[in-house]
């Protein structure tokens, strides 16, 4: 059968009709890979998945809620599309709006996005501003524009991007055959977090799953603003998906950590290039440093024992299932991989000089 992307495949969980133009790049279906390795460090009698969403269109889950927001415009007569971004945003915003022949409106920190992302934005023909503030600044501007002219707003505030994302649990339960117990992931602007319970809960209230995922998010301890329970002013972090001192969805991120009995935990920033280093050396699995914060996350809890303290009652006879989500790809920010590994060396063309360095 032929995948058509996310609203076609979920059609009857997403609010559409006959009438809705799907503006789509073929988004959503990525693979849910068992991780060997994180799966023998926790032990016997438990399993850990890597969902990894930076085999996107554009390389970051962001495409499973543009596809919902832009068709959505478009059915609405929208002539433009308008966010903030730390990047990932921006370059899905900006290839879904070229695929729909709309203009794209882009703000930015300046200096505060990694090259991979913002060349994404360009190509794709988005007018990208760079202002002098960070992100929190930039989508104050972008609110207060959308609120006065006919241009959509499509960040994670609108509704439809929520919509599309949570997709994404839905997958995880098609390919587990239920919902997992554990949920690892990045939590920056909140809206991820937000739908993926969104859609669990939808799942398991349609009879698809038998249970509820504990939802554990992780900012990064220069960027916690819910950990610390305020906006953080000046947010800093190599991960710079996540580099938000004061969420869009933060009341929503609470709500999904506290009915799933979860928790919203902070990691370093030597934590997160840690598990990146983790991920592409050990998995082959390349992500950019936000989609670390999960693994980071994921070894963090394991260390203090919570998914030991944590089983569930009805796990008695099946391993204990945990996703790590994995946000984004790691050519999203080349320089933070170039940065962490040792550059290749140069020796003469002759046989025995390449064989005399790789020690053969």
């Amino acid at each position: 059968m032929n995948y058509n992307g996310i609203i076609d495949k979920y059609r009857d969980y997403l609010p559409v009709t006959k009438k809705t133009p799907i503006v789509t790049l073929l988004e959503g279906n990525t693979p849910l890979i068992p991780s060997q390795n994180l799966s023998s460090m926790l032990g016997k009698g438990f399993e850990v998945f890597l969902k990894y969403e930076g085999l996107n269109p554009t390389g970051s889950f962001k495409d499973r809620g543009m596809t919902m927001a832009v068709s959505k415009a478009i059915e609405e007569g929208t002539e433009a599309v308008m966010c903030a971004s730390t990047g990932n945003t921006s370059a899905s915003a900006a290839a879904f709006a070229a695929r729909s022949g709309i203009r794209c409106i882009v703000l930015i920190p300046k200096g505060a996005i990694a090259l991979g992302k913002l060349a994404q934005a360009l190509i794709h023909g988005a007018q990208v501003i760079a202002i002098d503030g960070n992100f929190d600044d930039a989508l104050d501007l972008v609110k207060q524009i959308t609120d006065q002219h006919p241009i959509t707003l499509v960040n994670s505030l609108n509704p439809f991007r929520i919509e599309g994302q949570k997709t994404a649990s839905f997958e995880i339960c098609d390919m587990l055959d239920d919902a997992p117990d554990f949920q690892c992931m990045p939590v920056g602007n909140a809206g991820n977090i937000t739908a993926y319970w969104k859609g669990y809960k939808e799942y398991k209230q349609k009879g698809r799953s038998t249970r509820l995922p504990m939802m554990c998010g992780f900012q990064a301890a220069g960027s916690a603003p819910i950990v610390h329970g305020r906006p953080i002013k000046n947010p800093e972090t190599i991960a710079t998906a996540i580099r938000i001192g004061n969420p869009a969805s933060w009341q929503q991120a609470v709500a999904a950590r506290d009915e799933s009995g979860g928790l919203i935990d902070m990691v370093t920033d030597e934590e997160i290039l840690k598990a990146y280093q983790i991920l592409a050396a050990k998995e082959g699995v390349f992500v950019e440093p936000a989609s670390a914060a999960s693994v980071a996350g994921l070894i963090k809890l394991h260390e203090q024992g919570y998914f030991t303290e944590n089983r569930k009652l009805n796990t008695a006879n099946r391993n204990i299932q945990i996703v790590c989500i994995l946000t984004g790809h790691g050519l999203k920010d080349p320089d933070r991989a170039i940065r962490c590994v040792r550059e290749p060396i140069t020796v003469e063309a002759k046989l025995e000089t390449v064989m005399e360095a790789i020690g053969l």
